[in-house]
């Protein structure tokens, strides 16, 4: 029910998007009198499942969900309509019309998808407001990714501002330094002292590379753990990376006698939105532990932390904390189990995980948190910056794409897919399709043959030069771009695929 209800969201937000992109080519084509002859959501390769001709124009539903068109009469576009090309050049047709107007009808569907996103955060910060997190506010400090620890900044310190800009949002931090080339931090150390920490100008390759995100969060007294989870797939036992054990032959792990094990025993485990049972023999127990560290160190569901190798644990980042600094080495667990103390002995892999997830409990700030509404003039002001912001964020982080990691990181449909919520919420829905609209407008102007980036390239071209581009040309380039485009979808999906199965 969960993936249906991802996908319907997904479905929805892309088809709104997609028909208001076509119809800013369509209405800026109708205005300058260009016929349009299709006007398609979704692809219909070899059949349709709706269509209907009114006037000049066929509108019609496709089956194949990877977008939509407008066939503009006399245009060179993916349809690859030679024969019409080829005949006396007409005063309804694109090519009939001069460069600049056919530049405007280019990047209108680029410029609606703009502006729609831009009208969508006017409208959620106006319908809903906003919650803030003043970091000044915070008593208990903020919880900070280990790796910053050589920078001089820890959990339990408080980032007070970013280059001179008091932090409202925890997201903005993390943003500011691997994004938005910040580097300058105003930081409150435990102690109560202020310092101002330069970071160096490679911060932002830094972090991305250590994958320490995000790099500051809320801090919390989360240290009872609640499942166990593979670290690694094993073929063998049929488990899966990022898989979660729930029992054993039907009991809970902290009620099994792993030392009188059957022959052969069920694992019950969450694999992603499922659970499935996997026939295990005990001879491959050890198989099992060696998938899950914290397992094979003896933790079980219900332990709660107090000490890693005689530190004191008391908030969630207490645990990360050691845990990241004793990677590849031995280390001492302090647990409570029902009313005892127990110590366990587990070599920490290099990930600096365990293979555990922690019963979460409120943030110790939650006190911090305050709700934003906005007049209808303010929402105008707040709405169009975080359109800006979102698209700024966006072009940002395209650097880290030239880099193995972040070439591995490009994600297709499922990516998309998962920034809806498992769960309808009317508020979430908007500003992820206001996300999607914005990215949707910057990836269609790229100069890639094909899209609208690569009409407008040439468009440019004639307009400098006072020539157009051959007809030879323009159709080997919509070609080209064509396969790039392909090549691209299936490189994104692939990874969705690769990472569902491998984690």
């Amino acid at each position: 029910m969960e993936i249906l209800i991802k996908a319907l969201q997904l479905l929805l937000s892309l088809s709104l998007l997609v028909v208001l992109h076509e119809f800013g080519h369509y209405f800026a084509a109708r205005y300058f009198k260009i016929r349009v002859e299709k006007f398609y959501l979704f692809f219909n390769p070899w059949f349709a499942l709706f269509k209907k001709k009114i006037g000049d124009t066929e509108w019609g539903i496709g089956w194949l969900p990877l977008g939509g068109f407008v066939k503009i009469s006399g245009m060179i576009d993916e349809s690859m309509d030679k024969e019409q090309l080829a005949q006396p050049i007409q005063p309804w047709e694109f090519r009939a019309k001069p460069a600049w107007q056919r530049l405007i009808v280019m990047i209108a569907g680029v410029v609606v998808n703009l502006i729609f996103g831009v009208l969508i955060y006017i409208g959620v910060v106006f319908a809903w407001g906003e919650e803030q997190i003043h970091t000044a506010d915070l008593k208990d400090g903020l919880t900070v990714h280990p790796f910053m620890q050589q920078y001089g900044i820890e959990s339990g310190d408080n980032i007070l501002a970013i280059d001179d800009v008091e932090v409202t949002h925890i997201g903005d931090i993390t943003s500011g330094l691997v994004i938005r080339g910040q580097q300058n931090l105003k930081v409150q150390k435990a102690s109560g002292d202020i310092e101002n920490i330069l970071l160096p100008d490679s911060i932002d390759y830094a972090i991305f590379e250590a994958g320490a995100f995000p790099t500051v969060e809320l801090r919390h007294q989360s240290t009872k753990v609640e499942f166990l989870r593979a670290l690694k797939t094993n073929d063998t036992i049929k488990v899966e990376a990022g898989d979660v054990f729930l029992t054993i032959n039907d009991k809970p792990l902290d009620q099994v006698n792993f030392n009188n094990l059957e022959k052969k025993f069920n694992l019950t485990l969450i694999r992603g939105n499922d659970t499935l049972v996997q026939k295990i023999a005990s001879a491959n127990f050890n198989l099992l532990k060696e998938v899950s560290p914290a397992l094979s160190a003896g933790i079980l569901p219900g332990d709660n932390f107090k000490k890693i190798n005689n530190e004191e644990i008391i908030y969630f980042d207490d645990i990360t904390d050691e845990l990241f600094h004793a990677k590849e080495t031995e280390t001492v667990l302090s647990v409570q189990r029902n009313g005892t103390t127990q110590e366990l002995q587990v070599e920490v892999p290099k990930s600096g995980s365990l293979g555990f997830t922690v019963r979460t409990v409120g943030y110790v700030d939650s006190a911090a948190f305050r709700h934003v509404d906005y007049s209808l003039g303010q929402s105008f002001g707040r709405g169009f910056d975080r359109g800006v912001t979102t698209l700024g964020d966006y072009v940002g982080q395209l650097k880290f794409l030239f880099t193995k990691k972040g070439a591995s990181s490009i994600g297709g449909f499922a990516a998309i897919g998962n920034l809806f919520p498992a769960e309808w919420n009317w508020e979430k829905f908007w500003l992820n399709t206001a996300f999607i609209s914005i990215i949707l407008a910057f990836m269609n102007i790229l100069p890639i043959p094909a899209l609208d980036g690569g009409h407008v390239v040439f468009l440019l071209y004639e307009m400098v030069t006072g020539k157009e581009a051959p007809q030879k040309v323009l159709e080997y380039a919509q070609m080209v771009g064509f396969f790039i485009l392909m090549g691209l979808l299936l490189y994104a999906n692939g990874n969705d695929v690769y990472r569902m199965i491998f984690g």
